[in-house]
């Protein structure tokens, strides 16, 4: 008979890691000068170790069965990222700024497929009109990025992948910064956060922000005001309490995010060359605003040293207005445009928990991991919008109109309530060096469609799963192969009113994970190889004819090739390097025009490398700079529909970017660059009048104050 005994406390208290390694840092970059002059640079998380996103454990990152890369705080402070859409430019596998520098949301592409977004491993209110929400980067430590298929612990989810943006959280150490920003576009921000003990056992931590910006795009400004309180409490040595909450106000003046002619863009234009910055919108007119905000917590409380229950809690609310004229036509004489006013309000509400258990024992030889949770989420969402016709406009030679204009009364668009319960189990076995990943999870969903009479309520229920194996030697390379199954819940029905059905995936994984754990403290690196196959069956595609409807058929394949590596060296020299093939096409389906066709803004070639160095000695000490260099090859801007019967391409384009730095106890300042040979290229066109120029050359510089 198999004997069944605890794990030793030491092996169970690993799970305290992650938090721990907070308390340690409630800055990025921490900077200390020694006796012999030297400055030291310090960057702890650099290198990601772990993401608990990737297993809802603390299981490291090689023990884990699929691919994940994180963007850690330190990478985006040293990079510059100022959004999640360029926080990707140098990882594998995902695709961003698809609709080039938009103000309002992150949009992204993973292994060909638009992933879901979560804030702290809870859903944010993300709906078939909302890819996300658009949080400011500056709230978080860390992007998670899950590729592939992760139903098995999420529950409804596209098979490209996920991704997890990680707040800020108190620690025990008082510390903090004040942030200053000024750049390309008249870009101003001026952000801080600051952390420590209010009395023992209660650690706060609040950040804030505030931007005030011009768009590459005549006539458009853009403002943001962001602020996220935090508290944790050891209400007993075993249960800790942390409170998590945020608040954004957006405003953006003028923008028709695009919307410009291919002839002039993606093309020469006989008339001449199209302005990058022309807007062909209307700027006294057009606007978007957003408010939103979430609060929750998370519980935490230890039964014995292998024993751990965890619950995520939070409810949203997001609204948000736009009215806007653009550009949707263009006449024979290659310079006049037809324009059309589009008014749109979207308004969610979002209660989500999740509740897990997190078990370590042994039988026999046999170590075991065992988390056992379930996740419920309730989610109602009501939209509206209006379409009508607005005057026409002179591209090379816009004159916008000089009398009020009207926006069209919206009409109801979408009403529609889910509920989803998830219950899942996963055990990670462990026999010397081999570790065997079983998962399983059961979803029952209720949607309820109120544009209906009477209200439509259909049921998806699905099953999924996942079995990976992983060998990890005493070097730190670690080759695994993982096969797993995934399902997407699509809300709404054809225009002749058939319900959509679960678009159901699955995917087999093949990868090695390397460590470094051999090559001493001075070093850390995590490099990553995987290939890949996606299936994805009756998947929502764009209606053949009419691109404002969706139909349901056929089947979507995503194969390729992924390598990464990110490292640190004698925290002195930093490299952040990847390479992607993503082969992403539609294999079969009724409309045999997309027979074939590549997914849109998903190139098949993504290669980027940054490197930075710092000196810690001499004259130059802590002084340091770095150069980075991506490229994207071509990708389609649309899949075939009968509008447009043409199909348009972005060509591949090479993009450069440079960091200048320099470091002294205390303060940080730094200048970076990105596109720094302003190279002018399209973005993304997806119909005729359906272009996006991508981000032209931007320089900001920022001086932080740590304390």
């Amino acid at each position: 008979m198999a004997s069944v005994t605890m794990i030793v406390p030491g092996m169970a208290l690993a799970q305290d890691a992650e938090p721990a390694e907070q308390d340690a840092a409630p800055t990025s970059f921490e900077t200390v000068k020694q006796d012999d002059g030297a400055i030291i640079v310090t960057a702890r998380r650099y290198v990601p170790q772990g993401a608990i996103t990737a297993s809802k454990t603390n299981v490291p990152l090689i023990e884990t069965p699929q691919s994940v890369s994180v963007i850690s705080r330190d990478q985006i402070d040293l990079l510059n990222f100022v959004d999640v859409q360029e926080a990707v430019r140098y990882t594998a596998g995902v695709a961003g700024e698809n609709y080039g520098p938009d103000l309002r949301f992150d949009f992204l592409r993973v292994r060909g497929f638009i992933p879901v977004q979560y804030i702290d491993g809870l859903q944010a209110p993300v709906s078939d009109t909302i890819d996300n929400v658009g949080l400011d980067l500056y709230g978080f430590e860390a992007i998670d990025i899950l590729k592939g298929s992760s139903s098995v612990l999420y529950g409804s989810t596209p098979p490209g992948g996920i991704y997890n943006l990680t707040s800020r959280r108190p620690s025990s150490r008082f510390g903090g910064e004040v942030q200053v920003k000024y750049g390309t576009d008249d870009f101003k921000q001026i952000a801080g956060t600051i952390t420590g003990p209010l009395t023992d056992g209660v650690n706060a931590r609040v950040t804030g922000m505030y931007r005030d910006r011009d768009g590459q795009t005549d006539h458009v400004t853009a403002r943001r005001a962001y602020v996220a309180p935090a508290v944790s409490v050891d209400i007993t040595p075993d249960t800790k309490l942390t409170a998590l909450g945020y608040y954004q106000w957006d405003r953006v003046e003028g923008d028709t995010n695009g919307f410009l002619p291919a002839l002039g863009v993606l093309y020469p234009n006989p008339e001449g060359e199209l302005p990058r910055s022309v807007n062909l919108g209307e700027p006294d007119y057009n606007f978007y605003r957003r408010e939103q905000w979430g609060a929750g917590y998370e519980l935490t409380h230890r039964f014995s040293s292998a024993l751990r229950f965890t619950q995520n809690l939070r409810w949203t609310d997001y609204s948000e207005y736009q009215q806007i004229i653009y550009a949707n036509g263009l006449g024979a004489d290659n310079r006049t445009a037809s324009r059309a006013n589009f008014p749109f309000a979207d308004d969610t509400q979002q209660f989500t928990v999740d509740n897990r258990f997190d078990a370590r024992f042994a039988t026999g030889a046999i170590e075991h991991q065992v988390l056992v949770g379930f996740d419920y989420r309730n989610y109602r969402e009501q939209s509206a919008f209006a379409f009508a016709a607005a005057t026409p406009i002179d591209i090379f030679n816009p004159v916008y109109s000089t009398v009020p204009i009207v926006a069209p009364a919206v009409a109801p668009f979408t009403d529609v309530r889910l509920k989803q319960y998830g219950l899942y189990v996963q055990d990670q076995l462990k026999l010397s060096n081999f570790i065997l990943t079983l998962s399983g999870r059961q979803d029952w969903s209720e949607v309820t469609d109120y544009t209906k009479t009477p209200d439509l309520e259909t049921n998806q229920n699905k099953f999924t799963w996942r079995v990976g194996a992983t060998y990890l030697t005493d070097a730190g390379i670690a080759p695994y192969i993982a096969y797993s199954t995934s399902f997407l819940i699509n809300v709404g029905s054809t225009v002749g009113g058939e319900r959509f059905v679960p678009s159901e995936g699955k995917q087999w994984e093949a990868g090695i994970k390397y460590d470094a754990r051999g090559l001493g403290d001075d070093v850390r690196l995590f490099a990553t190889a995987a290939v890949f196959r996606i299936e994805q069956d009756n998947p929502l595609l764009t209606d053949p004819s009419s691109v404002f409807n969706d139909i349901q058929t056929g089947q979507i394949v995503s194969k390729g090739v992924e390598l990464e590596v990110v490292t640190r060296i004698q925290e002195k020299l930093s490299i952040n390097a990847s390479y992607s093939y993503t082969d992403a096409k539609i294999t079969r389906t009724e409309f045999l025009p997309e027979l074939g066709a590549r997914l849109e803004a998903t190139p098949q070639h993504k290669a980027s490398l940054f490197v930075d160095y710092t000196h810690d000695t001499g004259a130059l000490a802590g002084f340091g700079g770095g150069f980075g260099v991506r490229h994207l090859s071509s990708s389609p801007g649309v899949t075939p529909t009968t509008i447009p019967a043409v199909l348009y391409t972005s060509p591949g384009v090479t993009l450069f970017d440079a960091a200048l730095h320099y470091d002294i106890p205390g303060w940080r300042l730094a200048v970076n660059g990105s596109n720094i040979f302003d190279k002018r290229y399209a973005g993304r066109c997806n119909g005729p009048v359906g272009c996006f120029f991508g981000q032209s050359r931007q320089i900001i510089a920022t001086v932080t104050k740590q304390f």
